[in-house]
């Protein structure tokens, strides 16, 4: 347990430029103190002791927004950033050397008795925000995105994004783990696609209209009809360029 902890607190130093001195690390990093204090609880819960660890563990929730069952195992080297809103299950595996941010849950899916929550590999990033739940396999170097809910295994070396979480990198493509924000936007990339389909749609519509145009010479009736759609056509087009909220959308601030 002792090498456990020494290596809980130099990870701090590699893996947040804002650590500086060990005295800071110690008082005001409070993932460290939950990890100090999940250590010893949870050598308390193997040795059978009823209640105390759960008592500790309430009061290092309360000191340090942190929830961590005494139950689960956590491997040498984790990084609990800020770490305010984090909940680990009861049956939880955190492989060596993964990295978890704010807000995450570690959780069940049920009542179920037994294993009911994730096992993470190792060097495994979690987002701010996101959910992995229910007795699934993490492999190592998975990379979670914010705000991901994850509810299936995944592959080692693979980047999930996404409600509910989807793959969008595998093994080959290498990748900074401390780079989370940089995760691509799947949802805005399929909109995005749509819009352009439909600028491509408008466009064979209003080339339509110009032949229709061309032929208004054979009778009245069909030259005022193709005016009127062409004017439909044209007035749709400007109404979708002028939208505010699609214009922000294409520049990249609309989501």
């Amino acid at each position: 347990m002792l090498s456990a902890l020494i290596t809980d607190f130099r990870i701090i130093f590699e893996r947040d430029p804002a650590a500086r001195n060990w005295l800071e690390v110690l008082f005001c990093y409070p993932g460290l103190q939950a990890l100090l204090s999940h250590r010893f609880c949870h050598w308390l819960h193997i040795l059978g002791i009823p209640f105390i660890p759960r008592l500790i563990s309430q009061f290092s929730r309360f000191v340090t927004g942190i929830e961590i069952h005494p139950g689960a195992t956590i491997g040498k080297g984790v990084f609990i950033d800020h770490g305010m809103g984090v909940v680990i299950g009861e049956t939880a595996i955190i492989g060596d050397y993964s990295l978890i941010y704010q807000g995450v849950t570690l959780g069940g899916t049920g009542k179920e008795s037994g294993k009911r929550h994730p096992t993470l590999g190792e060097n495994v990033v979690v987002g701010a925000g996101a959910k992995v739940l229910g007795n699934i396999q993490i492999g190592n170097n998975v990379r979670i995105g914010a705000g991901s809910v994850v509810l299936r295994d995944v592959p080692s070396d693979c980047t999930v994004v996404g409600i509910p979480g989807r793959v969008i990198y595998r093994s080959g493509v290498r990748v900074n783990p401390l780079e989370h924000g940089c995760l691509p936007d799947s949802e805005a990339q399929v909109i995005r696609t749509l819009v352009d389909r439909i600028e491509s749609l408008e466009q064979q519509l209003q080339e339509l209209s110009s032949k229709q145009l061309a032929m208004a010479s054979l009778t009245d009736a069909l030259s005022v009809e193709c005016s009127t759609f062409e004017a439909k056509t044209t007035a749709g087009q400007n109404c979708r360029l002028q939208d505010k909220e699609i214009r922000q959308f294409l520049d990249g601030s609309g989501m």
